[in-house]
């Protein structure tokens, strides 16, 4: 890229908005400024975890773009924590829950869920 002459006028990032390349670096901040060994380990890493958790309480817009943001910059512990976020959120809940929760519809008709239901009936246990 910056062979292209990219650099002068900024890096394309076309599946990262700006709102969202700042939540990342607000990530990466705290994650770099955190003290890796010393002798409170283990409080630093419970603030740590504390503090990722203030960091995906966030609306599911933003949490979706989160994940794809750090799938697309291969950032392995955001994509981690934002789908464990999103896990958490589906955990325990019937199928109905999930769809009313993600907005999603369902565009099966009875025939065509009946014949699903039956395929994976694993799925339905």
């Amino acid at each position: 890229m910056i062979e292209d002459d990219c650099a002068d006028n900024g890096i394309p990032l076309p599946n990262v908005t700006s709102k969202i390349l700042s939540k990342v670096t607000e990530y990466y901040k705290k994650h770099v400024e955190t003290p890796k060994l010393d002798e409170h380990a283990t409080t630093v890493n419970d603030e740590l975890k504390a503090w990722d958790a203030d960091f995906v309480k966030v609306d599911q817009a933003t949490l979706f773009d989160l994940i794809l943001a750090a799938n697309y910059l291969n950032i392995k512990s955001l994509l981690d924590l934002t789908c464990q976020t999103m896990a958490n959120m589906i955990e325990g809940k019937t199928l109905e829950e999930i769809c009313k929760t993600f907005n999603i519809k369902n565009d099966f008709t009875l025939e065509e869920e009946d014949e699903v239901r039956r395929e994976n009936q694993w799925a339905f246990e």
